[in-house]
């Protein structure tokens, strides 16, 4: 048989300094206020193009002959590629919910 874990120890069975125990623990400043959906979308759109510019530089490196491996330029364009087709099919899939829902009679 296991030992009982010391309250102290134990993450669980112990509350914060000042919290009674069962109280609800405040919320996080951060947590508390999500970021909008549109700066969401502005970062990772922002994301793909700082992926498509280091593609852009990695290739202009490699045929320029600057100290860019092949490997890297190769991988570079990968990721860009990669963050492309996700955010168009992030597009795609957010352009049919707004048509399923114009569709919607109510």
């Amino acid at each position: 048989m296991l030992p009982a874990i010391p309250a102290a120890v134990n993450p669980i069975s112990s509350a914060a300094p000042g919290i009674a125990p069962g109280a609800a623990s405040p919320p996080a400043a951060d947590a508390a206020t999500p970021a909008p959906f549109a700066d969401l979308l502005t970062d990772a759109v922002g994301q793909v193009n700082a992926l498509e510019d280091q593609a852009q530089t990695a290739v202009v490196g490699l045929m320029t002959g600057t100290g860019v491996d092949v490997h890297q330029a190769m991988i570079a364009t990968q990721k860009a590629s990669m963050a492309f087709e996700l955010a168009l099919a992030m597009r795609n899939k957010a352009v049919a919910a707004y048509e399923q829902v114009i569709g919607m009679q109510f």
